[in-house]
């Protein structure tokens, strides 16, 4: 085998601004400071894993140390460019937060940065999980943070913002990526197949995006795993069978039987489900989500939806999820997975069939104020 291989998460991480997919917002906002001139000292893009923090950065330094820059339509072929995706650039220094963060090493930092730049425009530093920084790390980066030299940007990515300091928060702009949709996710994997001569079908390519959660990273490592599994071809059961995956139709007949609150249906699929090795736990997030969907559905229709097969109105779907939601500690860490996750949608059912306390009330108060008004009809 060739050393030369390159995983797909890394062949196609994005290299340009118009690479990137489902961060329009930040795209944005970078190509108008670039093209404006308004470019600020420090930076913070925060985001789940995967949804483009680290390439973000990369491309935010090549657009200001290449050739003739800063400029958003950078050639890729630029030797700085290429420099900065090859890690090789000595003006951008990244630099990983979870194992340099000492206040030494944070001082070490201060000192590089008093420099002047030996090749590009800025010296540029990238801190990659910057919340990992130790209190003291961050107070010795405070000084150097506020005032920096003209030639110092910083940029910090974070998937933990809570953890970063409010001081160092004050002084950066932050932008935050959001999870990517997965028809976004679908599409790109689509591109990747073709370009790789795989063929996928648009039911495996969804599932792919679906098991992703909004990473493409994660959606990119997958779809290189079952290239691995399956060879040129992939199909959707081959997806759902690595990874233990219900067909979405299976989720919809799931909860329908829920919803029409069909015990004995509930029990039945659980049963096939566990039979066929399924992952419950995902199962459970998938089912959450379709009727997350209903509930939203039954708000735009103004109380009451039946795109789970059976009319619920937005209190009942709203019990449902939160039993669902609440079930979710039991059927992850509990040692009975199985009776867990049906002992859970019981529950939901259960839920969804109840009424509130405050609901009971009005409805009392709206019938005697009606009483009054029949009573005079009579006498008359």
């Amino acid at each position: 085998m060739s050393s030369s291989y390159q995983v797909i998460a890394r062949k196609w991480r994005p290299q340009t601004f118009d690479d990137v997919v489902g961060q329009e917002h930040v795209v944005r906002t970078l190509k108008n400071a670039i093209q404006k001139n308004r470019i600020a000292h420090a930076y913070l893009f925060v985001g789940p894993r995967g949804t483009g923090k680290t390439s973000m950065a990369r491309i935010f330094a090549k657009a200001l140390n290449c050739s003739g820059g800063p400029r958003v339509d950078f050639p890729l072929d630029d030797p700085a460019a290429v420099a900065i995706a090859e890690g090789s650039h000595l003006d951008v220094i990244e630099i990983d937060g979870a194992s340099n963060n000492s206040v030494e090493q944070v001082r070490d930092l201060r000192e590089t940065a008093r420099y002047a730049p030996a090749q590009g425009k800025f010296k540029i530093f990238i801190i990659d999980e910057v919340h990992m920084l130790s209190a003291s790390a961050f107070n010795a980066l405070l000084k150097t943070l506020e005032e920096p030299p003209a030639h110092v940007k910083f940029v910090f990515a974070t998937t933990d913002v809570q953890k970063v300091i409010p001081t160092i928060l004050s002084r950066c702009q932050r932008f935050d990526l959001k999870p990517i949709p997965q028809e976004l996710i679908a599409e790109r994997l689509r591109r990747i197949a073709e370009s790789e001569k795989i063929k996928a079908s648009d039911g495996a390519l969804a599932c792919i995006a679906r098991l992703a959660d909004g990473g493409l990273r994660d959606a990119q490592s997958i779809l290189d795993q079952m290239i691995s599994f399956c060879g040129t071809e992939i199909s959707e059961a081959d997806v759902l069978d690595v990874y233990g995956l219900v067909a979405e139709g299976k989720v919809a007949e799931l909860a329908a039987a829920v919803a029409a609150g069909d015990d004995r249906k509930l029990i039945a699929l659980v049963d096939e489900f566990d039979e066929n090795g399924r992952d419950l736990v995902r199962l459970l997030t998938d089912l959450q989500a379709l009727v997350r969907s209903a509930l939203l559905d039954a708000i735009a229709k103004g109380g009451k939806s039946d795109r789970l097969g059976s009319a619920l109105t937005t209190e009942q779907l709203t019990r449902l999820l939160d039993a669902l939601r609440e079930g979710e500690g039991g059927v992850k860490l509990g040692l009975a997975e199985k009776i867990n996750f049906e002992v859970t949608l019981l529950k939901a059912v259960e839920a969804s069939r109840s009424r509130s306390i405050d609901t009971l009330i009005k409805e009392l108060a709206a019938l005697a104020d009606e009483a009054p008004a029949g009573d005079e009809k009579k006498k008359t």
